[in-house]
C-alpha cells in the first residue's frame, strides 16, 4: 500500500506545495479541453492570494464561492486558505433567502461568483441585498459573457459593491507577501464553512479546518490506494465534502488526476468516461442509478475502472448488485461521511465479503473511532444494538460557526460527534446503517427505519428510486409514506407494491401510503431531499 504523509502540521497551502514537489508539471485538473498541472494550480493560487491581500482580505476573513465546478473555483479556494481566510461554500441552487443567511451568519467579506445560473441572476441579487449585508464589500466576477460589461464598474467603483474581474486577480505577482501570509496559517485555522444540506432542518455551518480536511483526504487516499495512475471524473459539487475532500483533496494526496465536470448530467459524465477512461468512479446513489440507466444502449466501456465508491446516503443492495454486474472488474466500496467529518470517515474494507458490501457501510478509516449511544446521547450501547452512531478522530470538526456555534448538543465530551444516523456495530467493528434518527417513525408502537424499507422496495425490478418518511396518523400515531419513481416505461400499482413488501417485511413495516412520482426533490449534493418531502413539496 502506498504510504501518505500524515497531515500533522500541514496546511492546505503546504499540501499543494508538497504535491507540486512530487508531481510538478503532471496534469492535475482536466476541465473541458484543457488541463491544469499541479504547478500551474499552485502558481495561479499564489497570484490570487497576493491580490486578495491587496484587497484587504486576510486572516479570519470569509470569502463565499458561488459557482458550478470550474478551475477558477479551485484557484480561489487555495488562494483563500493561503492567506488565512476561509471559504464559505455556496451552491448555485441556493436562492436569496439561503445565500443572504449565509453571508450574514458568516460575516462574508467577498464573494467569487458566476453571474447567473438557470436564469437566476446572482450579481444583481447581491447588489440589491447589499444594504442588508453590511460585511459584504467585494464581488469577484468569474469569467462569463454576462460579466463582460462589469469591467467599468470595477474600474470606477460604481455601485454599492466593488466588482473585481477574476482575471485582474491573476495579474498580481507577489510571492513574498503570499509566503508571509501562508507562514502565519496554522493547521487548526478555519479553512471552509459548509452548511449542512438541510435534509432535516435549518442549515448549520460546519467549521472545517486545514487539519480536518487533510486528515479525511489523506485517510481516504491511503485506504483507496490512490496514486499517479488514477483519474476520477468529478461531478459532485465542490461546495460539498463529496467534491472538495472525497474528490479534489484525496486525489491530490495520492498524486492523481481529476476530470472536473461542471455539474452532474448523466450523459455528460458518460461522455467524459468514454473520452478519458478513468480508473475511479464516485457519486451519491442517485448519480449511480442515473449513470446505469442512461448508459444502456451506449458504447461506454467501464473496463478501466478499478474502484467505484458510492456514498452520501444509504446505498441499497440492489444498486450495488447492478453496479457489480455492469462493472465486474471494479472493486465496489461504500463511503460514509458528513460535513462535520470533513469527508469520508467510514469505507468498506478491501477484504469485505459480498454480504458485508451489500448490507454494511464498512469500518472507520485513519484514526477514526466509532461508538453507538442511546438516542439521548447519554449511554454507550453494546455491539449489535441499534443506537446513534458517534465518531471521533480523523476529520471530525471542532464545531460549528455563526449562529450554530453555541450548539453543543452534537458534540459530546471526549471529542465525539453525534452523527444523527442510526446504526449498529458488530463485534468486528463493521457498521450497519439504519437511517437518520429523525427519520425513524413509530407505527403502532413499533420502530420503523425507512432505510430498511427503502432498500427492500428498491429491489423491485420496476422501481428506480424510493424515499420514505413517517406522517401523523390518528390511530397508529405515525405511518409510513413512501414516494416511488418507476423505471422509464414501467407500470406498477400500489396494491402490487404492497404485496411485494408483505412478502419480505414484517407487517408493521409495509407502507400504508405509496405515492408514485415522476421525480423526487434533491439537495444540492444530489441526495433525496426528505425535508422537502415532509414539507409537502412533492405532494
Amino acid at each position: 500500500m502506498t504510504a501518505y504523509p500524515a497531515p500533522g502540521p500541514q496546511t492546505l497551502g503546504d499540501a499543494l506545495s508538497e504535491a507540486v514537489r512530487r508531481r510538478g508539471d503532471a496534469p492535475f485538473i482536466l476541465h473541458g479541453d484543457d488541463a491544469t498541472s499541479y504547478r500551474q494550480l499552485d502558481a495561479a493560487s499564489r497570484r490570487v492570494a497576493a491580490s486578495l491581500l491587496r484587497l484587504g482580505i486576510g486572516p479570519g476573513d470569509r470569502i463565499g464561492l458561488l459557482s458550478l465546478n470550474r478551475i477558477e473555483w479551485l484557484v480561489m479556494f487555495f488562494a483563500t486558505v493561503r492567506v488565512g481566510a476561509a471559504v464559505v461554500a455556496m451552491s448555485p441552487r441556493y436562492r436569496e433567502n439561503e445565500l443572504g443567511y449565509m453571508v450574514r451568519d458568516c460575516d462574508v467579506k467577498a464573494i467569487a461568483l458566476i453571474a447567473d445560473h438557470e436564469g437566476y441572476g446572482f450579481t444583481a441579487m447581491f447588489e440589491r441585498l447589499s444594504a442588508q449585508l453590511p460585511t459584504l464589500r467585494h464581488l469577484i466576477l468569474f469569467p462569463s459573457a454576462a460579466h463582460d460589461s462589469d469591467d467599468v464598474a470595477a474600474t470606477t467603483g460604481e455601485g454599492p459593491l466593488l466588482r473585481v474581474p477574476y482575471a485582474r486577480l491573476l495579474a498580481v505577482d507577489d510571492d513574498e507577501a503570499c509566503d508571509r501570509a501562508a507562514a502565519a496559517v496554522t493547521p487548526n485555522d478555519l479553512a471552509m464553512v459548509i452548511y449542512t444540506s438541510g435534509t432535516t432542518g435549518r442549515p448549520k455551518g460546519a467549521g472545517l479546518t486545514h487539519q480536518s480536511l487533510l486528515a479525511s483526504a489523506c485517510a481516504q487516499a491511503a485506504h483507496m490506494r490512490i496514486d499517479a495512475r488514477d483519474l476520477l471524473p468529478l461531478a459532485s459539487p465542490l461546495n460539498h465534502v463529496g467534491g472538495i475532500t472525497c474528490g479534489i483533496l484525496s486525489l491530490m494526496a495520492g498524486g492523481g488526476r481529476v476530470d472536473l465536470i461542471p455539474e452532474f448530467k448523466a450523459l455528460d459524465v458518460l461522455e467524459r468516461i468514454r473520452l478519458h477512461r478513468p480508473t475511479l468512479l464516485a457519486g451519491v446513489p442517485t448519480m449511480m442509478t442515473l449513470l446505469l440507466m442512461k448508459s444502456k444502449g451506449l458504447d461506454i466501456d467501464f473496463s478501466s475502472i478499478r474502484l467505484l465508491f458510492a456514498g452520501g446516503s444509504n446505498v441499497d443492495a440492489t444498486l450495488l448488485g447492478q453496479l457489480h454486474e455492469r462493472m465486474p472488474q471494479a472493486t465496489l466500496m461504500n463511503l460514509y461521511g458528513l460535513s462535520e467529518s470533513s469527508g469520508a470517515i467510514v469505507i468498506t474494507p478491501w477484504d469485505a465479503t459480498r454480504e458485508d458490501l451489500m448490507n454494511t457501510i464498512g469500518r472507520p478509516i485513519g484514526d477514526a473511532e466509532v461508538q453507538v449511544v442511546s438516542l439521548d446521547g447519554r449511554r454507550p450501547l453494546p455491539a449489535g444494538v441499534v443506537g446513534e452512531l458517534c465518531f471521533r478522530g480523523c476529520g471530525v470538526v471542532p464545531g460549528y460557526v455563526g449562529a450554530a456555534a453555541a450548539d453543543n448538543g452534537v458534540f459530546l465530551p471526549g471529542g465525539w460527534l453525534r452523527s444523527g444516523d442510526l446504526g449498529e456495530v458488530d463485534p468486528r467493528g463493521v457498521i450497519t446503517l439504519r437511517g437518520r434518527s429523525k427519520e425513524m417513525y413509530i407505527q403502532g408502537g413499533f420502530n420503523v427505519y425507512p432505510a430498511e424499507v427503502e432498500a427492500y422496495i428498491a429491489r423491485h425490478p420496476r422501481v428506480l428510486m424510493v424515499a420514505g418518511i413517517g406522517v401523523p396518523d390518528p390511530v397508529m400515531g405515525e405511518i409510513g409514506r413512501y414516494y416511488v419513481v418507476l423505471k422509464p416505461g414501467a407500470e406498477l400499482d400500489q396494491a402490487d407494491l404492497r404485496e411485494w413488501c408483505a412478502q419480505g417485511l414484517a407487517d408493521y413495516k409495509v407502507p400504508r401510503q405509496i405515492l408514485f412520482r415522476a421525480e423526487l426533490p434533491l439537495t444540492p449534493a444530489g441526495k433525496i431531499h426528505k425535508a422537502a418531502l415532509r414539507d409537502g413539496i412533492a405532494d
